[in-house]
């Protein structure tokens, strides 16, 4: 049922966001079910792509990760995006109150809106089983466009607040997901300095 709803939030959002509303999965279920099966599909093809397929850089090299590399970098980007949706969902929760929304004591609703709006994110995973740098970022800002939105069109649904407010909190929640996205990037660069950098293939 979950699943049903990354279908409908291209075709219809609008009936779709309405739905998440009076379904009101719990977080628990809602991570299992849908961010936890979803969010996996970038690292699975990151994994293939960079391990087995490779891309080319200049004159046609050849450039591989070895396995275990290909592995450590994606789980820790399979990680780095589950606390990326739970954060994003928090902080929609936590500034409810601000613009006239309800702050629950459990995030159903906000945790809801950040793992649906990540959705076009989520399937945009599978273009890295077509390792080409220039395809992949830009399959990638379709999808963060697409994704942020969805987040404008679903608030007023999703948190029950005027149009109007949704503007401004949508703004606030981009400026969030930049700051959640820029702490991961610090959060690889250090990893990486710690021994989980990328290891080439000779």
């Amino acid at each position: 049922m979950l699943l049903s709803h990354a279908f409908g939030l291209f075709t219809h959002p609008d009936e779709e966001w309405a739905s998440i509303r009076r379904e009101h999965a719990p977080p628990r279920r809602l991570y299992v079910a849908y961010v936890l099966v979803l969010a996996a599909i970038a690292p699975i093809c990151a994994y293939i792509s960079t391990a087995h397929f490779g891309w080319t850089v200049g004159n046609d090299r050849l450039i591989k990760l070895t396995e275990i590399s290909a592995v450590q970098l994606s789980v820790l980007t399979y990680l780095a995006m589950l606390v990326g949706v739970f954060a994003l969902g928090f902080a929609i929760n936590w500034m409810a109150k601000t613009y006239g929304a309800v702050e629950e004591p459990v995030p159903s609703n906000g945790i809801a809106l950040a793992s649906y709006s990540c959705t076009p994110l989520f399937l945009a995973g599978f273009a890295l089983l077509y390792p080409v740098p220039w395809f992949n970022a830009v399959v990638f800002l379709l999808a963060a466009c697409y994704g942020a939105w969805l987040m404008f069109d679903g608030l007023p649904i999703v948190m029950g607040i005027e149009k109007d407010r949704a503007v401004m909190y949508g703004g606030a929640l981009l400026t969030v997901a930049l700051v959640i996205l820029v702490s991961t990037r610090v959060g690889s660069v250090l990893l990486w300095n710690m021994g989980f950098g990328p290891v080439f293939v000779n």
